[in-house]
């Protein structure tokens, strides 16, 4: 799987688009940020979420339980605690 890094408006975060069966992936990594990055480039990178064929990854120092109230009416979410006590969350369209 072959990684390319994009550029998405008004996110501070390195972001990288990549296909897998059909399914467009856009993923960042915000473990190491302070609130309120994590969540400023989430809903910025949810823009671009158009249709049921692309999905956001994110990776987490904890599971982002605020933002999930704030996309509910747009979005569905998938929580995978990781081994390290990080989280990858991926998101869809609904």
């Amino acid at each position: 799987m072959k990684k390319e890094k994009i550029s998405i408006p008004m996110t501070t975060l390195d972001f990288y688009k990549y296909e897998i069966d059909g399914i467009i992936y856009y993923e960042f990594d915000a473990t190491e940020c302070s609130p309120p990055e994590p969540m400023v480039n989430t809903l910025n990178a949810l823009r671009m979420i158009k249709n049921e064929n692309e999905r956001l990854v994110g990776y987490f120092f904890h599971e982002p339980v605020p933002l999930y109230a704030k996309i509910a009416d747009s979005f569905v979410h998938e929580a995978k605690e990781l081994e390290n006590g990080d989280y990858k969350i991926t998101f869809k369209k609904t």
